[in-house]
This record gives C-alpha cells, structure tokens and sequence, in this order.
C-alpha cells in the first residue's frame, strides 16, 4: 500500500480549492458544492435511454441542454456498459462521440469522455474534452494512463472487476467497502506509477459493476472511507447512482416488478442530496434541473453540520 502522494503539483489538489474546501481541477469548473455532469450516451443500447439520444444531431442537443439546465460537465459515451452488453468497435465508438464532443466544446461546454480506450480517449481530448472518465480504471487499456500522463487532464478512476459480460458473475466481496477501497489503491498507484498526476485523479466506486444493491449501499454509506487510499491524501469522489437497477429494486411494485429506469430520477435525486452532504465531489446524473437543486441541499446540510 502506498504511503506517497504528500507532494502533489501546482497541477493538482495543492493548487487552488473551492470555497467547500473541494479540488479545482485544471479545466473543470470549481464550485462551493459537489459538481453536477449531466449523461449523453450516444448508443442504441445503454441501460437507461438507450437510443434517446444515438445520431450526433441528438446528443449535441442533449448535451447543450443539460449544460443551460446547470450540467457542470457533460459527459459524453458511445458504449454501453449495461451489464452483459457486448463491445462495440474503436472506430464505431469513435464515430459516435467526435462529432458531439467537438460541437460541444466549441459551444463553450465543459466535457469529459467516457471511454475505456486510449484511441478514443485521445481523440476526444484533441476534440476539446477536458476529463478522461475510465470505467476500468485503466484495466482495459493500458494505454489510457500514459496518455492522461502526456495530456495532464483530470482522470476518473472506476472499481471494475471485468466488461459488462462478466462483471455481475463477480459481484462477490466480504467486505465490500475494504475491498473495493483495496483495488482502487492498488488501480491509483498503477495509474501514478505510468505518470499520472495523483493530484489529478478522481476515484469512483463503480456503483453497479460488479455490485449488488447491498453493495452499492455499503459504499454510498462510507463516502469518506472511499475517498481515503493508502497514503495518498483524500481524493474527490464521483457517484453514479443515477437510473441503476438498486434504486429500481428499492423502488419495486408489490408484485415484485422493478421500478422503469426513467421512474427512478426522483431516488436519484435523494441519493445525490445525500451524496453531497458526505462530501462528494461530483454526481453523475441523466436528469439535471432537481440534482441541480439537490445539491444546493446538500451543501446547506454540509454547511450547516459543520462539514466544509
């Protein structure tokens, strides 16, 4: 386990701080409350709209209307990643994303890429992404952390155990917050070692990929110990609870059916009211306007007890 990390550059963490007490990452906007990215998944197939926005004239839509509803980030994907989806082609992903994130740029809109592909990843950045958001925590590709090394672009670091084909089947833990906390270490000092920046990481718990809904739970629920790694001072932590299956589960009818993905946005909404108050950096949601407010909340409530 890693006990480095105290001396983070003018890059990083030990540069400027929001008035919460949060990171200001280098091209991302800084607020005095956890950020709000706003989803665009431009694919038939993912999970919660799959389809709604597949065509770049539909996502960039999307996209400029989540950032004038208060997105801080949008977040931009061209493969799915519902449990048992099958990958697509680099050059297909990246005929779904380039135009969109370009456009979006252009407008002036801050976005990240979610990708777990060097290619992809790079062309994004050259198109003007300013977040790499890595589902695989650099697992998938090896290539991702030598390139967000070159690039020196904030890094989002997800739990993964395997591709969406194979992650449920491994969806087995002791103890869920420990292990998890333990292989994303052990993914940070992978990433650091290639020449990533640590102050520029951002760590995710992977809520959903290769989890349980009492899993994603546990992990809502110890938020601070997520962001503690080692030695490394506290990293900004994402949450992507929006629209998962837990919340549907929850939510279930009395027969036993789960609750409609889309149906779940105002559960989503307490989650991340939640989430703020524990400190999360971001939450990354498909509705923007009421997360937008909930976090507003939860910073009050951070505010108010005593949290910065």
């Amino acid at each position: 386990m890693s006990d480095a990390g105290t001396g983070t550059t003018g890059t990083g963490r030990a540069g400027a701080r929001a008035p919460s007490g949060g990171p200001v990452l280098p091209g991302l906007p800084g607020a005095s409350r956890c950020l709000v990215m706003g989803v665009v998944n431009v694919t038939p197939d993912s999970f919660s709209d799959g389809g709604s926005w597949f065509g770049a004239g539909a996502a960039i839509a999307r996209g400029l209307e989540l950032a004038a509803q208060g997105a801080d980030i949008v977040d931009v994907g061209g493969e799915s990643t519902r449990p048992g989806a099958q990958r697509v082609p680099a050059d297909e992903e990246l005929r779904r994303v380039g135009p969109v994130i370009s456009e979006l740029a252009r407008a002036g809109v801050p976005v990240s890429v979610d990708t777990m592909r060097a290619e992809v990843a790079r062309a994004a950045l050259e198109a003007g992404a300013r977040l790499v958001n890595d589902v695989s925590g650099g697992l998938a590709d090896p290539g991702i952390p030598r390139l967000i090394a070159e690039a020196g672009v904030p890094y989002v670091v997800m739990h993964w155990r395997g591709h969406s084909d194979q992650m449920q089947d491994r969806a087995v833990y002791r103890d869920v917050v420990g292990e998890v906390r333990e292989e994303l270490l052990r993914r940070v000092d992978a990433v650091v070692a290639a020449g990533v920046d640590p102050g520029l990481i951002i760590v995710d718990p992977g809520l959903g990929f290769a989890k349980l809904a009492g899993h994603n739970w546990a992990l809502l629920t110890h938020l601070a110990e997520v962001s503690r790694l080692g030695g490394w001072p506290a990293f900004p932590v994402i949450i992507g609870a929006s629209r998962k299956r837990f919340l549907g589960t929850l939510l279930a009818a009395p027969d036993g059916s789960t609750r409609p993905f889309a149906d779940s946005d105002d559960a989503t909404v307490a989650v991340t009211a939640l989430a703020a108050a524990a400190g999360a950096w971001c939450v990354r949601v498909h509705e923007v306007p009421a997360n937008a407010d909930a976090v507003r909340v939860g910073q009050a409530w951070r505010e108010a007890a005593g949290g910065r």
